[in-house]
């Protein structure tokens, strides 16, 4: 039988190449795939949009990246959106496409997906977006473009089957839709900062740094500062936290109410 497709992307090891962003362009500007799709327009779609994100403050920074594609929704709102029979429909194999030849331009979808995947094409008076490169599939490719392209292997496709190991540790966006693009180690908070003397003028190492707060009341976290001085707390989630600094021969500091709203660099920390 018809195997369900998925598409499971890594955040760890994606370092921002940008190659399925521009393969996706490759594969469908000027190029005219109906029944799966019309000619994607040079300028302002993206079905694979790449995102970057500065976290944190220098020198306290994390650069985190993440492809945004149409999700295939399993429960696609998008599907339930559409004012034309058989405009909007999913495949045997989970793939999600906007048949160009019965789509009216009436902007439902686009007005209703969540992750404002899905893109209105003035010229053409079309919704489009991410199609999985079925035209491809159907003519034997394993994969599209985007995954056949990525060079780190970070953006997997393939059978559900297949990647059952990746998409138990995965997580999805809106899971309530049932997407069906997976992500793996999409990038939580962080709290962060230097302790230094300010009578010497110095950095201290091996200073303990200890963060409660966390959603599990008596679970604490401890740190060291390394040999700058620098303590990093990591894969935190959104919520308010409080540090307690100890060094020997100082005073212990506390700094409460740290909100991971937006990633914490808390800076230079003078104890004395």
């Amino acid at each position: 039988g018809i195997k369900m497709k998925v598409f499971v992307l890594d955040t760890a090891i994606c370092n921002g190449c940008y190659s399925c962003q521009i393969v996706c362009k490759d594969e469908h500007v000027a190029n005219d795939w109906t029944p799966i799709a019309k000619p994607q327009p040079d300028t302002g779609q993206f079905w694979l949009k790449m995102t970057e994100t500065v976290k944190g403050t220098v020198p306290k920074v994390r650069v985190a990246y993440r492809a945004h594609l149409c999700m295939h929704c399993d429960n696609a709102p998008c599907i339930a959106a559409c004012t034309v029979e058989g405009a909007l429909y999913k495949r045997e194999d989970g793939l999600v496409i906007i048949d160009p030849l019965k789509c009216t331009g009436c902007k439902a979808c686009v007005d209703t997906c969540p992750y404002d995947t899905i893109y209105f094409n003035e010229g053409l008076n079309l919704a489009q977006k991410c199609t999985g490169c079925a035209h491809l599939l159907d003519q034997g490719w394993k994969e599209p473009r985007c995954a056949d392209a990525c060079p780190t292997g970070s953006l997997k496709f393939g059978e559900e089957s297949d990647f059952k190991e990746l998409i138990n540790r995965a997580e999805t966006i809106h899971p309530e839709y049932a997407p069906r693009v997976y992500y793996l180690n999409l990038p939580k908070k962080f709290v962060a900062g230097t302790i230094y003397d300010p009578v010497r003028k110095e950095i201290i190492k091996g200073a303990t740094c200890t963060l409660s707060g966390l959603s599990n009341k008596h679970e604490k976290l401890t740190a060291k500062t390394d040999g700058f001085g620098d303590f990093w707390f990591e894969g935190l989630e959104v919520g308010t936290y409080s540090l307690v600094i100890e060094a020997a021969g100082f005073s212990t500091k506390r700094v409460d109410s740290i909100n991971t709203e937006k990633d914490m660099n808390l800076g230079d920390i003078p104890l004395s």
